[in-house]
């Protein structure tokens, strides 16, 4: 998520430097980069001189250390336009809001070529895209959500919108909130947790929390209750920060990894009874909702351009309302067995 969004810079200015406006110095040594698109950078405050934030009219002097951060831009693939529905929820000049289907891949990459969401933007906003394009005006993923997660997603439709969108993200003042059913009966009401988050050395598909803080990057979530079923329990959880596979690493590290999350254990039974019957129950679950139960539902951000802040909240998808119906009966039936 997060971390992966943007990349890290550093220049240091050369001694024998001329006074230089800090725009066209970046732009000048920094390829394939817009004298735009840093100027851009330095008004959303991406960029610091000495660790101060500073503005384009900054004059570099020898011996300026800069340190700035940029939303990726990904290059190296070609865009094919492809007619994929798309659930829009929201739409004007500079933003999309989507809501994402469970199984959508949203960036191609190595398998997934094609049927991404970056293809269904491309066709449905009219621009493809060669593989050392220069313009990316077909939507640019401000943050994501993984394949087989559902749920709210941004888009930023131009570059500027790109900037501002991300800088919220990056200062942790968007509202995402995600509910999720998880294995076993969550003991407190609300609670948060918080573990640094870097990839697992045992595998390299896998995240994991750290108590030390020397390890990966800091992660918070915040979570509450929402319904007990006894063996599993419907949460939601708030993100503080967003890091790749957040939800699923900290849920898991408290002991109640998402129902049917494959890779972190919750394809398993890890609350019940050892019953044939209970086994059984548990396996028509894992038909019904064949991926980690996780739903991205609220979504909140300050227009980038007109600055009116925007709330969104999606349905729960029916695998998972249909999964939340079978507990429930279940509940119901328990005393009875």
């Amino acid at each position: 998520m997060e971390e992966e969004l943007f990349e890290h810079f550093r220049l240091e200015v050369d001694p024998g430097q001329a006074p230089m406006r800090i725009d066209r110095y970046m732009s000048t040594h920094m390829e394939g980069t817009s004298r735009s698109r840093v100027q851009q950078a330095l008004k959303e405050g991406y960029v610091r001189v000495d660790e101060q934030i500073v503005k384009a009219n900054y004059v570099v002097r020898p011996g300026d250390v800069i340190r700035f951060v940029m939303p990726y831009r990904r290059r190296g693939l070609e865009i094919i336009p492809q007619q994929i529905p798309l659930d829009i929820v929201y739409e004007d000049d500079d933003v999309l809001v989507i809501n994402k289907s469970a199984g959508m891949v949203v960036h191609p990459g190595h398998g997934h070529y094609e049927g991404t969401l970056v293809n269904a933007l491309s066709y449905h906003l009219g621009i493809s895209q060669d593989a050392d394009a220069e313009d990316e005006r077909m939507g640019v993923l401000v943050h994501r959500i993984d394949k087989d997660t559902s749920g709210l997603l941004a888009v930023a439709k131009n570059e500027a919108a790109q900037l501002k969108l991300a800088k919220q993200f990056f200062d942790h003042s968007i509202d995402r909130r995600y509910v999720a059913i998880v294995w076993g009966d969550v003991k407190d009401d609300e609670g948060t947790i918080e573990g640094n988050i870097a990839r697992d050395p045992s595998d390299r598909l896998r995240f994991k929390a750290y108590d030390d803080e020397t390890v990966g990057k800091r992660a918070v979530t915040h979570y509450r209750v929402l319904e007990r079923f006894g063996f599993v329990t419907l949460v939601e959880c708030k993100l503080e920060t967003g890091r790749t596979h957040q939800i699923r690493v900290h849920m898991s590290s408290i002991g109640h990894p998402i129902f049917n999350d494959e890779r972190y254990g919750g394809n398993e039974i890890r609350k019940g009874t050892i019953y044939s019957k209970y086994r059984q129950f548990i396996a028509n679950c894992f038909e019904i909702c064949p991926r980690q139960a996780l739903h991205a539902k609220t979504l909140g951000f300050e227009h980038p351009v007109t600055g009116k802040w925007l709330q969104f909240d999606s349905e729960i998808p029916q695998d998972m309302t249909n999964l939340l119906a079978k507990w429930r009966k279940y509940c119901i039936q328990m005393p009875q067995e």
